[in-house]
């Protein structure tokens, strides 16, 4: 059948129908600037520490100035180097969720898989710039830091005020420390709703996909059907017989005797015995 191809998938399919990466793209420089503008509202208009906090919503709410010079939530690495190695590895990492948020959405993914990563790749640009710039730009990279690019430290604000106290001494690694909630920036944020999004939703995301790559080998097969049924028709079918039926024809053959490449049997058997 003409336009038909055995044993390669339809073009037809979702999958295919390719969604343009643009406005995820924009969604995420919208987010990257609300990181960045509360950032410098923040450096520009509050004191550090408990003395510049201010309540949002009750006392569970607040708005509290820190510098952060580690990862997301305030954990660090406790490395002479660790910080740079965490930028370059936030830089890596920049990259590879672009290309593959780009990749997706060009393949026709779930739109809802789509804002997930993009706002994961908001939430990456966002602390990559502090660490990258803000120690040349604010003047905030920790003391004794080989170089200040690299090593700025990222602005945290947002202070959800559960709980704090000391650890019980029996807790692994943390007892008999000091804790309190995490204060986090909303370049944490949107890592942290990105990745959560994805995994409450990934049977839908995923099962999505799924769902095409089968529907793509059931025309696959369908189309080889009808590619070997109009072969079929074009060549004639050729006639089938049983074991029995063809021994059957065998004996019922009869040989013309005035074929010329045959013996000369009959001839044979008309002489007379001696």
């Amino acid at each position: 059948m003409p336009g038909r191809t055995a044993g390669y998938p339809s073009t037809s399919l979702r999958m295919n129908q390719s969604k343009n990466p643009t406005k995820y793209l924009l969604f995420s420089l919208l987010l990257i600037g609300i990181d960045q503008a509360t950032k410098m509202l923040v450096h520009y208009n509050m004191e550090p520490g408990f003395s510049g906090q201010i309540a949002l919503i009750g006392d569970w709410l607040k708005l509290h100035y820190v510098l952060n010079p580690g990862m997301a939530f305030g954990m660090q690495l406790g490395h002479e180097y660790g910080k740079l190695f965490l930028t370059l590895f936030r830089l890596v990492a920049m990259g590879a969720i672009a290309w593959y948020l780009i990749s997706l959405a060009r393949r026709g993914a779930a739109p809802g898989l789509l804002w997930a990563l993009a706002m994961i790749l908001a939430g990456a640009v966002g602390n990559v710039i502090d660490s990258t710039f803000y120690g040349v730009l604010l003047g905030n990279a920790p003391y004794g830091s080989p170089t200040p690019w690299f090593h700025g430290q990222v602005i945290d604000m947002v202070f959800v005020d559960f709980w704090e106290g000391f650890v019980p001494d029996w807790v692994p690694l943390w007892g008999g420390q000091y804790y309190s909630t995490p204060i986090f920036n909303i370049a944490d944020a949107c890592i942290f709703v990105g990745v959560c999004t994805i995994l409450i939703f990934q049977s839908s995301f995923f099962t999505h996909s799924q769902h095409e790559v089968e529907e793509e080998e059931d025309q696959t097969e369908e189309s080889t059907g009808e590619e070997a049924q109009y072969t079929g028709s074009e060549a004639g079918a050729l006639p089938t017989y049983s074991e029995e039926e063809a021994n059957a024809n065998d004996d019922e053959v009869e040989l013309p005797a005035s074929d010329p490449l045959l013996p000369d049997a009959k001839k044979d058997d008309d002489k007379p015995e001696r």
